[in-house]
């Protein structure tokens, strides 16, 4: 079933048996493999493009699919199930894809969208810095405007897609002076490429794909600009300077979503590996799933898995709104990625010294979950932001 042409967005079964089918006979034979060896899933990526997923949430007006946050994050959780890393390669996509809808002027939506949508051209979320992870005022990349161009110079790390994509949405300094700090802050959309030509621009150095405990295959590098010039018409989001931060941390919003679903996808396939094994593993005479103390860690296992796929639902459904949803992405990140990281563990000490083993899939899904806790946001941020907005609600 090719998604892009089918006849609903809203026939969401039908979507995810599609996705479920290409996950069973493409992307589970290869993925063990594939992470191991750390090696890109050119192949796979393309199948992605062919299912539509690049426009996951793009307006079909400009070619996308137009799915809801409800579907979107049901679709990451079971990718998450079988190989978390390619949900990165959508989402940092998407996240900069968004930030063009909600923000960028008529011309600029017309321009990059339908690219976006169709995966000609990928890309993603160019935020962090050496000095700047939690903490986005600290970025230093500079944008200097000369007449109709920016002149962009500064770098980028832990950047995905950076690679092997084509364009970032990256957030710079266009008033190095400006106070507060986030005043100065815009957001730029910069290929590496001729989008015409698809030859590479000058002023852009791709650095190394750095290595890392879990999350392999996928393209987490850095990326350097110096002297890089872009037009101002179709780069500068939204036509006004000043409010790249906000763009950004409306970005994070879907991301910190994304994060959540992952971690459902992970507590769900733990929980699912735990128990299929807790009824073929025998000690002292029975079935390990008899013993007591397995059915008191399977219970709480279960639970938050389930604990976690609510508020995952909740966020994205307010996400949908259009509102601003900091407390509820902030929850769901929290909880769903601690969640995974607890059931991960707990899956490991349940199969033993089998779950250390690369013979079985937890020991991956052991290594993938702590990115959770720090990525698009670090767990002990999430509880203040969470504690900040209850605080903001009330008085309102």
């Amino acid at each position: 079933m090719n998604i892009q042409t089918a006849p609903s967005a809203a026939d969401d079964q039908a979507m995810l048996d599609a996705i479920g089918k290409w996950l069973d006979q493409k992307v589970a034979p290869v993925a063990t493999r594939m992470e191991l060896d750390d090696v890109y899933p050119t192949e796979l990526v393309e199948d992605m493009k062919e299912l539509g997923l690049f426009g996951a949430l793009i307006d079909p007006e400009y070619g996308g699919l137009g799915l809801s946050s409800t579907t979107y994050t049901r679709i990451i959780a079971r990718i998450s199930e079988e190989w978390m890393s390619l949900t990165g390669v959508l989402n940092s996509h998407l996240m900069m894809a968004l930030i063009v809808q909600r923000y960028g002027t008529d011309a600029q939506k017309t321009y990059w969208l339908p690219r976006f949508a169709t995966g000609e051209l990928r890309g993603g979320l160019g935020l962090t810095e050496p000095d700047a992870g939690t903490d986005l005022q600290a970025v230093r990349t500079v944008a200097k405007r000369v007449g109709d161009t920016y002149v962009v110079n500064g770098a980028k790390m832990w950047i995905t897609n950076c690679i092997e994509g084509d364009v970032l949405a990256l957030l710079v300094k266009t008033d190095i002076n400006a106070q507060p700090r986030h005043h100065g802050m815009s957001m730029l959309i910069v290929p590496k490429i001729n989008v015409e030509t698809r030859e590479p621009l000058p002023g852009v150095k791709v650095g190394r794909k750095l290595k890392k405990l879990g999350y392999r295959g996928i393209d987490t590098g850095e990326i350097a600009f110096e002297d890089y010039e872009c037009p101002a018409d179709l780069c500068l989001v939204g036509g006004e300077e000043g409010k790249g931060f906000y763009m950004a941390t409306g970005g994070l919003e879907l991301g910190r979503i994304n994060i959540a679903a992952r971690g459902v996808g992970i507590a769900r396939r733990a929980l699912q590996e735990a128990i299929k094994y807790s009824q073929i593993r025998k000690t002292m005479g029975k079935l390990i799933c008899e013993h007591q103390a397995i059915q008191l860690k399977l219970g709480e296992m279960a639970a938050k898995t389930k604990a976690a796929e609510l508020l995952v639902e909740d966020a994205a459904r307010a996400f949908d709104t259009g509102v601003r949803v900091d407390m509820e992405a902030g929850m769901a990140k929290w909880f769903a990625s601690e969640t995974a990281l607890e059931v991960a563990t707990e899956a490991m000490r349940i199969f033993g010294g089998n779950g250390y083993s690369q013979e079985y899939p937890i020991e991956r899904l052991y290594r993938d979950a702590p990115l959770l806790c720090i990525g698009e946001g670090t767990n002990e941020m999430q509880r203040i932001i969470i504690a900040r907005q209850l605080i903001a609600r009330s008085k309102a």
